[in-house]
């Protein structure tokens, strides 16, 4: 059999990317496919971070492309390249920003926080540029959660440069006021704030910015919404009946102004007594695979009710960067993979390919 570039094409379509769950010739990832005799070449472009999986690509494409007949030397280089992609209709871009991802939920005290922080550590593992923005002026709590203190600086006083922790980027109302401090303002005051925080910031180049919302649908969710660029929303809950009756909500909401909803984590999903190790549903179970089922969005996966998350997080070192080789860390970054794959398979914004168009009278 002689070596030809459909015999290529049609062994790579077997080669399935486990994050994606399709063949490499589906998601176009297979590039630059060179034949030099019986030698091949190519590379294998994954649309996001992957730092823990490039290899494992690398491997699957290696031993398929070597069980072609008479096939001589294969070289396969694996990457990752994250795109911007797009957004809702008339919404100002924030220079430097890729894609936004809010994570929301509907109901306060589910853990979104913890989740968000967690997620945004996960895509940076995965060797991702990342930052986040604590959208919750009334309670703010990134700082804490990722061990951040003092105050931002600036040189003009107008633009200022984002705080930074465990590699990523963060900014928060939190870094400009003492902790102690009640944000007393009604909610023009805080949608100000919001927009101020966002494009006020000397945000580097990032891949993810990871918004952490306040709970609910109200002032802040409309103002991100209407007028912060949102690639994709991720609603986080519990099992438990009531917290599902106001994250579908907040689901309700995006699907309303178009930003796509990426997907549901769950969690608090199940206790593990740390004692005896027996498991047990504390808030329900299957809520959110329901909930998913019914609006037709993905389950991103289920977290564990675990005292090491909540005193990670407390202490300014959460899961993904106090105990990145354990199972709950690993959970994160599956999710994390998931949601970048999900951006990636969005229509990509094509706005930085063509160049301003300015009529003159001459």
């Amino acid at each position: 059999m002689s070596l030809t570039q459909e015999v290529v094409q049609n062994a790579l379509k077997e080669v399935v990317d486990p994050n994606t769950g399709k063949n490499l010739m589906a998601t176009k990832s297979a590039r630059n496919i060179k034949l030099d005799g019986k030698n091949v070449s190519l590379d294998v472009e994954l649309g996001y971070p992957a730092k823990t999986q490039i290899e494992l690509v690398r491997k699957a494409v290696l031993e398929r492309l070597r069980q072609i007949e008479g096939i001589g030397e294969v070289n396969v280089s694996v990457a990752s390249k994250i795109a911007a992609h797009a957004v809702q209709r008339g919404v100002k871009l924030i220079p430097g920003v890729k894609n936004i991802i809010a994570i929301a939920s509907g109901k306060g005290g589910v853990g979104k926080s913890t989740t968000a922080v967690n997620l945004a550590l996960a895509l940076a593992a995965e060797g991702a540029k990342v930052g986040v923005l604590d959208a919750d002026i009334y309670g703010p709590s990134q700082p804490m959660m990722l061990g951040i203190s003092g105050t931002p600086h600036t040189d003009d006083g107008k633009i200022i440069e984002p705080m930074r922790g465990h590699g990523i980027e963060a900014m928060s109302i939190g870094f400009l006021i003492d902790s102690d401090t009640p944000m007393v303002w009604r909610g023009p005051m805080v949608t100000q704030a919001l927009e101020q925080l966002l494009r006020d910031t000397r945000w580097g180049d990032l891949d993810y910015m990871v918004v952490d919302l306040p709970p609910g649908t109200g002032d802040t969710q409309l103002t991100l919404a209407q007028k912060v660029p949102v690639t994709g929303a991720v609603i986080v809950t519990t099992p438990q009946d009531i917290a599902l009756l106001d994250a579908r909500k907040g689901l309700k909401m995006f699907e309303k102004v178009g930003i796509p909803i990426l997907g549901i984590v769950e969690n608090m999903s199940i206790h593990i007594c740390s004692n005896c190790g027996h498991a047990e549903h504390i808030f329900g179970h299957g809520g959110a695979e329901r909930m998913c089922s019914e609006y037709k969005a993905e389950f991103l996966g289920g977290l564990p009710l675990d005292i090491k998350i909540r005193e990670q997080a407390d202490s300014g070192k959460p899961t993904v960067v106090s105990d990145p080789d354990g199972a709950v860390a690993e959970l994160y970054r599956k999710i994390a993979r998931r949601v970048a794959v999900k951006i990636g398979e969005l229509q990509k914004d094509m706005s930085a390919k063509f160049p301003n168009i300015v009529i003159q009278n001459t």
